[in-house]
């Protein structure tokens, strides 16, 4: 009976779908776009979907909203994403001599420190959800935002060093975070939490005299302890650890190179490049990077995760300037043009320049969705590929 009720389920939820949606999922079906927009148009196409994003968030309160969705529309502010989405849109503004991209950004870190608590930490999950706890991963995220955004004002340098300073206080003996956990993924301890460390590498080089760099590669240190000879990290997804995301791996992946940039230390490059080696076993000829992975580097999904081959992509770049090894070069170069040729630069304001949580949009990951931080880590990748970030 469950093949026959999944079977009805999801013929209802086609045939329930808007015409957007099913017009997307058509095009999908299709293949990917013939013309790769290149990195310059995908760069300004993504960025203007991140403001519409700013400016259409349900909440309007100056964040950017989580997704859009084709089947209910603009979503509330999402704390998280909008924090480092600032640091992207300083890069941004920064290259381009664009006073938009930074009007944007402290807009962006006005609302942060509005809704940071007293303490220094910020919620999980979108603005409006609830329990309204303060979660270490969220936290790290905001503070990559605050650290780049430290030298527009004193208010911000304050804000970083109060969430950096919760972030150092919660942290257990051995290098782990387990006292402020999300309520809206599994339990667990979470190895991609390297990310939160690459906040505290980015608030290290604001404050050099705190104690931000050695929490940091405290934490990258304990992370290693699960990595596998192949590269494999365990422990490494929001809910399924045996199949993690591409999107937790790249996380987990780009704080390790992060703890080399920072340190110099030639055992981060060297167990970054373990994870970054397997990730290329991964890759098809045609830039298909499968959107979850077992521990021998299979697919174990038939959908792209599109942040996820973007935030691997970025990585692939750096580890390319740190090693010079030209298949992290080309490995980036096809992931990115894949990604590309996925994005709508021309229709409807609310799709145009967006980045869907899935190829094809009707894949486990962010279905039907159009994902604020897809469209950051996809700029990321893209001003990486052109040498500027």
């Amino acid at each position: 009976m469950a093949p026959l009720k999944r079977l009805a389920k999801g013929w209802l939820e086609q045939l329930r779908l808007p015409a957007a949606a099913k017009a997307a999922q058509r095009a999908d079906r299709r293949g990917l776009f013939a013309i790769d927009p290149g990195p310059e148009r995908a760069i300004a196409e993504c960025l203007a979907w991140i403001g519409r994003a700013q400016d259409c968030s349900r909440t309007k309160d100056g964040g950017v909203a989580r997704h859009y969705s084709l089947i209910d529309g603009w979503a509330p502010s999402y704390p998280e994403t909008t924090g480092y989405i600032v640091a992207t849109l300083i890069a941004a503004g920064e290259s381009q001599a664009s006073e938009e991209w930074l009007v944007r950004a402290r807009r962006m870190l006005d609302w942060l420190l509005a809704i940071q608590f007293p303490e220094g930490g910020f919620q999980g999950g979108m603005v409006t959800q609830t329990p309204r706890v303060p979660v270490t991963f969220n936290t790290g995220q905001i503070l990559i935002g605050l650290a780049a955004g430290a030298h527009l004002g004193a208010r911000y340098r304050d804000a970083m060093v109060r969430a950096a300073d919760w972030l150092v206080q919660s942290q257990d003996p051995d290098g782990c975070w387990r006292r402020h956990p999300t309520p809206f993924a599994e339990a667990g301890e979470k190895v991609y939490e390297t990310h939160v460390s690459l906040g505290l590498f980015r608030a290290h080089t604001v404050e050099p005299g705190r104690s931000y760099q050695a929490a940091a590669t405290k934490q990258v240190d304990w992370a290693l302890k699960g990595q596998a000879p192949n590269g494999w990290l365990a422990n490494c997804c929001l809910s399924d650890p045996v199949h993690p995301l591409t999107h937790t791996l790249g996380y987990a992946l780009r704080g390790i190179v992060e703890a080399f940039l920072s340190t110099g230390d030639q055992r981060y490059l060297a167990a970054a490049q373990k994870t970054a080696d397997g990730l290329l076993s991964a890759l098809r000829p045609d830039g298909t990077l499968p959107g979850r992975l077992d521990s021998a580097w299979r697919a174990s999904a038939d959908y792209v995760c599109l942040t996820g081959a973007s935030q691997v992509a970025e990585s692939w770049l750096l580890l390319n300037r740190a090693t010079k090894r030209d298949d992290y070069l080309r490995a980036a170069r096809l992931t990115n043009s894949f990604v590309r040729r996925t994005i709508l630069i021309d229709g409807a304001p609310e799709v145009r320049g967006g980045v869907k949580g899935s190829y094809p949009v009707d894949g486990d990951y962010g279905r039907w969705q159009y994902l604020n931080w897809a469209a950051k880590f996809t700029i990321d990748a893209n001003l990486a590929e052109l040498g500027r970030f």
